[in-house]
């Protein structure tokens, strides 16, 4: 009887230590850092259509086969995030001409959403649905979820045609973000995606880009002879 408890212990330990080990595992994936590469996490919530002036929902559904930008911000009634808003929507006519889709998510109710867009004077004319996370759950998925604030970190993300995210940026809330630094990116995916191209620092339209789908092996240790720092920095 002495040998059969030893044998469940040790046994019951090995279990014990397995299952440690897989829940570990599943902690580490879960805190993955970067959205880059993964698919757009599915969604519903509420939200605030600032256009018609009504409240809506939103799904990931609704942006399938669209390159779509997913802009998180900490909250309502704050000092970064309206001008952040107000500088996405001054440029939502250039991403709708890209055809892509912007939709800025908080944690805050779509009533919140409302009065705040209502009564702040740098958004008035918003044009954005904004997204109402008051479960958290999107936040989280995405991966900028404070848990113990109970809210988003600034967090956006370009997902493409596929539904893969192929760009992102996350910070504190003491800095905004630069909008024009991301339509830039999302021209340059654009452009990369289009034509299998690979596009240089800063690169902007009418620049030039690195031809790597035809002259890979000439290009390769090579890339100086083809393009100028000063060509990269102007």
């Amino acid at each position: 009887m002495a040998c059969d408890t030893g044998i469940k212990e040790r046994t019951s330990k090995k279990e014990i230590s397995q299952e440690q080990e897989t829940i570990t595992k599943t902690k580490e994936k879960k805190m993955s850092s970067t959205m880059v590469l993964r698919k757009m996490p599915e969604f519903n919530m509420s939200a605030y259509d600032a256009k018609t002036g009504h409240y809506t929902t939103v799904s990931s559904e609704d942006y399938k086969g669209k390159w779509t930008v997913i802009c998180f911000y900490p909250a309502d009634f704050t000092f970064v995030c309206p001008t952040e808003i107000a500088a996405m929507n001054e440029k939502y006519d250039e991403f709708q001409e890209l055809g892509v889709e912007i939709l800025p998510i908080s944690t805050d109710t779509k009533f919140s959403h409302k009065r705040f867009v209502e009564t702040e004077p740098i958004l008035k004319g918003l044009k954005l649905t904004i997204g109402a996370d008051t479960t958290k759950t999107v936040s989280e998925s995405f991966g900028v979820l404070i848990e113990e604030e109970g809210v988003a970190l600034r967090g956006i993300f370009l997902f493409n045609p596929e539904g893969i995210c192929v760009a992102q940026e996350v910070q504190a809330d003491s800095v905004g973000r630069n909008v024009n630094e991301f339509l830039r990116q999302v021209r340059a995916w654009q452009h990369a995606t289009a034509t299998g191209e690979v596009c240089p620092a800063g690169w902007r339209p009418g620049k030039k880009t690195l031809p790597v789908n035809t002259d890979v092996e000439q290009m390769t240790g090579r890339v100086g002879d083809y393009i100028t720092i000063e060509e990269i920095l102007s």
